[in-house]
């Protein structure tokens, strides 16, 4: 099976009055991982104190763009035919609503949304934690894989 496994941190939670400060992304085939998408949007262009903090890890790996506007461009175009495995929260439904080849990665998961649900994700799989949630999603769909 072909997929992507996505994050998005955004301003906001609606793409009309918002920007995607950061979005990743995990290209698997067959659970292997062939690519990963890491891209932030400048920091001169974030105005939210908090995401900087939230976003100030491994600042070295993120290719760093103007607007989110690039960043979904590259991103369409590097997700190919893929399927995209969501979060299927109110905020990332927005940002990629114009991509229709999406489920939500929690059925997968054998799991429903809530707000807590990357903390469910860690105990149900006793991940540790980690920077990017997609390396976690990653591993939870390794694990229910191996146990099905």
């Amino acid at each position: 099976m072909k997929y992507i496994i996505v994050e998005i941190i955004p301003t906001s939670s609606k793409k009309s009055t918002g920007d995607i400060v950061q979005l990743s992304a995990l290209k698997i085939n067959d659970l292997n991982l062939i690519d990963r998408f890491d891209y932030r949007l400048n920091e001169d262009k974030i105005t939210i104190p908090d995401l900087l903090k939230i976003i100030s890890y491994d600042k070295e790996s993120f290719k760093y763009v103007d607007s989110s506007d690039i960043i979904l461009s590259d991103f369409k175009k590097w997700i190919e035919d893929y399927k995209l495995l969501i979060i299927d929260n109110p905020y990332t439904l927005s940002y990629l609503e114009e991509i229709v080849n999406k489920e939500s990665i929690l059925k997968h998961l054998n799991l429903t949304y809530s707000d807590d649900v990357i903390d469910v994700i860690m105990k149900k799989y006793n991940l540790e934690p980690s920077n990017y949630i997609v390396d976690l999603l990653y591993e939870a769909l390794i694990y229910e894989s191996n146990n099905k």
